[in-house]
């Protein structure tokens, strides 16, 4: 079992393997109780967006850390992956724009991504 840090890495992680754009990662314990990392992606199309929400459910799964709910997989401009403590956002550029999740969690904490993946 993984520990909510290194969920955050391990989706990160498989969203950077996949060729994942500007992913960020938002710590919200401190602002909501919803969960404790947003991860935040963009896919350069709808199939991108889709294949990035399959290589990262099928990475936890293969460590065991299975997802609790999917949402808006058919359409594939914004898919989110509930995984419990950490929340999965992945959009296409301009539904990402739209909705500007790191506007919105604004109070979160930016997570350092430099030691993890390569940008």
């Amino acid at each position: 079992m993984l520990t909510t840090k290194e969920l955050a890495i391990a989706i990160t992680e498989a969203l950077e393997n996949k060729k994942g754009v500007n992913i960020k990662v938002v710590e919200i314990t401190e602002v909501s109780s919803l969960a404790d990392y947003f991860v935040i992606c963009t896919g350069t199309s709808n199939t991108h967006v889709n294949a990035l929400c399959d290589s990262v459910e099928k990475d936890l799964d293969i460590l065991g850390e299975p997802m609790l709910r999917r949402e808006g997989h058919r359409s594939g401009t914004w898919v989110l992956q509930d995984y419990g403590s950490v929340v999965l956002h992945v959009f296409t550029e301009e539904t990402r724009q739209f909705y500007d999740l790191e506007r919105m969690w604004v109070n979160g904490t930016p997570v350092a991504l430099d030691t993890i993946i390569s940008e």
